[in-house]
């Protein structure tokens, strides 16, 4: 994990005490880019977290973003976020 990357998972561990943190680097997949060139990077954000139950994608999101204000528009240039609570994810069919 880059040290960027290892910030992200701080923030977001302290800001949302995360069941499950994975943080995808997609800067690679996006060199060339206006947004590679000034350093931010691209990464995918899969998080399952308590903070989530019973709030919608939009408002997710923005406590996502709030963990990671600092961080916004200098070391990230762009973040998917895939948010869900753990009860979404008890409730989802398990592939047999």
């Amino acid at each position: 994990m880059s040290a960027r990357e290892t910030r992200m998972h701080a923030l977001l561990t302290a800001g949302l005490a995360p069941l499950e943190c994975r943080i995808d680097d997609d800067s690679a997949k996006h060199a060339g880019h206006a947004g590679a060139a000034s350093g931010g990077g691209h990464y995918r954000l899969h998080l399952v977290s308590a903070a989530f139950e019973g709030k919608n994608r939009v408002t997710r999101h923005r406590l996502v973003y709030d963990c990671l204000a600092d961080m916004m528009h200098t070391d990230i240039h762009a973040l998917a976020i895939h948010a869900f609570a753990p009860s979404e994810l008890h409730n989802q069919a398990q592939p047999g």
